[in-house]
């Protein structure tokens, strides 16, 4: 009876049809393959392959064995690969939710590394109103969350980060500011910003759109807003400022805004947040992937360039 490693070893042999390569294949030596050929030949009974110093064929005898071990040999390992998911508990599906264009990229890269990671894990992407941020995961129509922080909820917990940003203002091209390289936000003391509507945290709402300013001056409420397209448009009309994270001037850069760095607001992060009663193994081979994002762009962030002297 022919052995598991003889059989794949025959099978890589026949689709390379080179010892050398076979054995890089199988991190084995090729004296290894060798061996391990002339084993299974023994075990049939007849040659399978025709090896000279310039060639390596199949036989008709290795052609008939090898064509009929390769389906039995690809059943055999997803039966395995299947029983090594489930033993882990991440075969299944997960619903991944973001916002927007911006958490739409953090949260394809999760899932091509998933893929990689944990392929047994279907991910599947939902889109979250912004103005909902944290009601589909609370209904559980979502299992996971790519969330812009802070989220500082007791039911929920806040994963691995996987990007830091720096923020930005979005200004109209006709705007004083448009042509600055960078701004304070105490620059735009008194001016109207535009807050997102819906059940966001208060204090969600105040750090990304904050309405006083760090000396103590106020801001100007404008219209309430569902969608950053909302923001973007209402930015274009000069009917105010948009404080907002690098990441959406790239996804929604349009050619009727300018995007100056702010300089005096801290950098905003993006996590992996989920139901911490709800925490399995999907959850946490998703979260493997985030730390694995997060870990590989966590190199010093763009800072501002600095204001010229006397702005």
């Amino acid at each position: 009876m022919l052995e598991l490693r003889e059989i794949e070893c025959l099978i890589t042999l026949g689709e390379q049809l080179h010892f050398g390569r076979t054995g890089r294949e199988l991190h084995i030596s090729q004296s290894r393959v060798s061996r391990t050929l002339r084993d299974a030949e023994q075990k049939v009974g007849g040659q399978l392959f025709d090896r000279t110093s310039r060639h390596v064929r199949m036989t008709a005898l290795g052609k008939l064995l090898i064509d009929r071990l390769r389906p039995l040999y690809e059943q055999l390992t997803d039966v395995c690969a299947d029983a090594a998911a489930q033993a882990r508990g991440v075969a299944g599906s997960t619903r991944l939710g973001f916002t927007g264009a911006a958490g739409g990229g953090y949260a394809a890269e999760l899932i091509r590394a998933a893929r990689t990671y944990a392929p047994e894990c279907r991910v599947i992407l939902r889109e979250v109103p912004c103005g909902d941020l944290l009601g589909p995961l609370r209904r559980g129509e979502v299992d996971v969350l790519v969330a812009r922080l802070p989220v500082e909820e007791p039911d929920m917990t806040v994963g691995p980060v996987l990007g830091r940003e720096i923020r930005v203002l979005a200004v109209a091209l006709d705007h004083p500011l448009a042509s600055r390289a960078s701004v304070r936000i105490e620059e735009i003391a008194g001016a109207t910003v535009f807050r997102l509507a819906g059940t966001a945290p208060d204090y969600w709402r105040d750090h990304h759109v904050p309405l006083v300013t760090p000396a103590g001056r106020a801001l100007h409420l404008g219209q309430e807003v569902q969608t950053c397209q909302e923001i973007l448009s209402l930015t274009a009309a000069g009917q105010g400022v948009a404080p907002l994270a690098e990441s959406v001037a790239r996804h929604y850069a349009r050619p009727d805004i300018a995007f100056v760095p702010i300089r005096d607001l801290p950098q905003t992060s993006v996590a992996l947040i989920w139901r911490t009663a709800e925490e399995n193994a999907r959850v946490r081979a998703l979260a493997y992937c985030a730390r694995q994002i997060g870990g590989a762009q966590d190199v010093p962030v763009r800072e501002p360039e600095p204001a010229p002297a006397g702005s």
